[in-house]
């Protein structure tokens, strides 16, 4: 087959990690990046990705002449997690014909959550002729995509709980930091009021189980508490002491008609002595799935978004999800 021409928009710590696994793939051709860095503004983006070679491919600050340059098919969003913010990008993006794969986590499933703005993007993307698909290991995969998956073989579910445990260790700084590690319990608290502290996409996944199994939720939770160390830790970014955050602790919940049908437990901290994910559901038949070890979430991130490439070009126009589009797959 022809080689997908992808652009690659954001050149973070995730972007440089995709634009990696995508120079591995002969079925891939990088024909453009764009980042607003003016560090990273003309430089090649294979050094800009501490790859051994150039990729013949400029940074461009430019989005727009970047497009029309290069005439990619599908482009690589990694900028924010936010996605109004992220909603912006895209849409300049689709107005350019250009189909879209992000790992925004709250595009993962934004018709809850900020239905407004989901409904423009939706009808930007459909009157461009493209598809827009937010992805990831979690949103987009373990915590909702494929719990949603295994009830396909239920007569009948009256539960579902999924549970990822996370050693932190030796997970990237930016993500050790997001999880409050080496945080005072006074840091961490601060940090919990202002946002900034917490694991990004659990009421989305929420809202993709219940929307897909036809429950109306009454009210979603979302509570986080610090994983307080209890001995030193120095396997860490910066070395923890007895009594300060670990990590996080993040306990999505669904409600359905006065009942909390719908449980997600995020557990990431440095030190965590298993790492393991677990959906539960219980229904006709009861299904427990676990991956002992659990799923590297910076390589099953970035893999899941490199296999979506081929996906959101088979895909119906429209703000899509990971449970309307065709199945991802390794390509």
């Amino acid at each position: 087959m022809d080689k997908i021409r992808v652009m690659q928009v954001g050149i973070g710590p995730i972007g440089q990690k995709v634009v990696r696994y995508m120079a591995e793939r002969q079925t891939i051709d990088i024909v453009a990046a764009v980042d607003l860095d003016p560090d990273k503004i003309g430089k090649d983006l294979g050094q800009v990705c501490g790859l051994d070679k150039d990729l013949g491919v400029a940074v461009s600050g430019d989005l727009a002449a970047a497009v029309s340059d290069a005439r990619p098919d599908v482009a690589v969003l990694t900028t924010v997690s936010s996605f109004e913010k992220c909603a912006a990008h895209a849409a300049e993006i689709a107005k350019l014909g250009v189909h879209i794969v992000s790992t925004c986590e709250e595009m993962s499933y934004p018709w809850g959550t900020a239905p407004e703005v989901a409904r423009q993007l939706d009808e930007i993307a459909k009157a461009n002729n493209v598809a827009v698909l937010g992805t990831g290991v979690n949103p987009g995969f373990l915590m909702d995509f494929l719990p949603t998956a295994l009830t396909a073989v239920c007569q009948d579910v009256t539960r579902i709980k999924v549970s990822r445990l996370q050693d932190a260790t030796f997970r990237r700084i930016p993500f050790q930091q997001k999880i409050g590690a080496g945080l005072t319990l006074e840091q961490f608290e601060e940090k919990k009021k202002t946002g900034a502290l917490r694991h990004v996409g659990l009421t989305e996944s929420i809202q993709m189980i219940a929307a897909n199994l036809g429950w109306k939720l009454d009210k979603t939770e979302d509570i986080i508490s610090p994983v307080i160390a209890e001995s030193d830790i120095d396997s860490g970014y910066i070395p923890i002491k007895p009594g300060m955050a670990a990590g996080v602790n993040q306990v999505g919940k669904g409600w359905v008609n006065g009942a909390e049908l719908i449980t997600l437990e995020f557990t990431a901290a440095v030190g965590q002595p298993t790492s393991v994910d677990t959906i539960e559901i219980k229904g006709t038949p009861d299904i427990t799935s676990t991956i002992p070890g659990g799923v590297n979430g910076d390589i099953a991130t970035c893999a899941i978004t490199v296999n979506a490439i081929k996906t959101v070009l088979k895909s119906s126009p429209g703000l899509r999800t990971m449970t309307d589009v065709p199945v991802v797959s390794f390509f």
